[in-house]
């Protein structure tokens, strides 16, 4: 038989995959299957729990017990996050989880329909809000207003979370002639960072989230790496991002600047007043879900629903 000769393209890696030394641990590997705040969050709640008398492992009586001493103290969907950390922290050591307990559903039900409540909504600002809002964040230093106006205007436009929006990076925008286009690499419901993109065109006026962006980005000095930075009071720009918390911050003062009750908004108001202001003029769902990455009409409801009532003409 004559010899066969295979080409580079044609030759097979016969390399063991098995004997190949692995890039990460299976340790590794497992632990990158929660974000970072997510794993903050729960080690957060189980040493609350723990100062508060607990342990892992714990027993069902002592979680119990837990329970009833911070019923009505705590909201019913912190204590539910609590227990997702306990119960958590209980597998990953190895420990039967005291959560699953009949005694401990039964408390959980009971503080649920005592103490269970509406969720409390913050107000969603619309186009009129923003624009005061816009106008109240000029009274600052330059670089800090040209900052939090865009801020306040591509988060807005974008319909983003607040996270969403201190991950952004100068790569992840790219210039249209009619607009923008913002990559998001990772977000909230997109953990494993398949990511999306949204557009935001250019609008009217002082009220342009293309043009305040470009403006920012210049007096700022940012050409690449992260696009939201912090300014201090001598106008200095750091080269770390805004946190989440920031966003919240930055426009509770601009609307306690403009006349506004700031404990009335937080950091969603922006991604809820692109939602509401959609449904106002008339956009279809599944438009305003290309923009806002949904992936069903049911949280949007929450938006639509009272601009739909709202149009409910009188039968008198």
């Amino acid at each position: 038989m004559k010899n066969v000769i295979l080409t580079t393209e044609q030759q097979v890696d016969t390399t063991d995959e098995s004997l190949a030394q692995p890039a990460y641990t299976a340790e590794e590997l497992m632990a990158a299957a929660q974000s970072l705040s997510t794993k903050r969050e729960y080690a957060n709640d189980v040493r609350y729990f723990c100062r508060a008398g607990g342990s892992i492992p714990a027993t069902p009586e002592q979680l119990v017990q837990y329970l009833v001493a911070v019923a009505g103290k705590l909201a019913v969907a912190t204590l539910e996050r609590r227990l997702v950390a306990i119960h958590k922290a209980h597998i990953d050591q190895g420990y039967p989880s005291p959560v699953k307990h009949d005694l401990v559903k039964r408390t959980m039900q009971g503080i649920r329909r005592t103490f269970g409540k509406r969720q409390r909504r913050v107000k969603a600002l619309v186009r009129d809000d923003l624009l005061e809002v816009l106008f109240a964040l000029g009274d600052q230093r330059p670089i800090r207003a040209a900052r939090d106006q865009a801020l306040i205007l591509v988060g807005w436009a974008a319909a983003l979370r607040r996270s969403e929006l201190v991950a952004l990076r100068c790569e992840d925008v790219t210039e249209y002639p009619d607009g923008l286009e913002i990559l998001l690499r990772r977000s909230k419901t997109d953990q494993e960072g398949v990511g999306r993109t949204c557009f935001i065109p250019y609008a009217g006026g002082n009220r342009c989230p293309v043009l305040a962006l470009k403006h920012y980005r210049e007096v700022a000095g940012i050409k690449d790496g992260w696009l939201f930075r912090a300014v201090d009071r001598h106008e200095n720009v750091s080269t770390t991002p805004l946190s989440a918390q920031s966003v919240a911050l930055i426009l509770k003062e601009a609307v306690k600047k403009a006349g506004g009750d700031p404990s009335q908004v937080s950091g969603h108001s922006l991604r809820a007043g692109y939602c509401t202001q959609a449904a106002i003029a008339g956009l279809q769902p599944w438009q305003i879900r290309e923009q806002t990455g949904h992936t069903s009409d049911l949280m949007l409801a929450r938006y639509i629903r009272p601009v739909a009532k709202r149009k409910i003409p009188s039968l008198l």
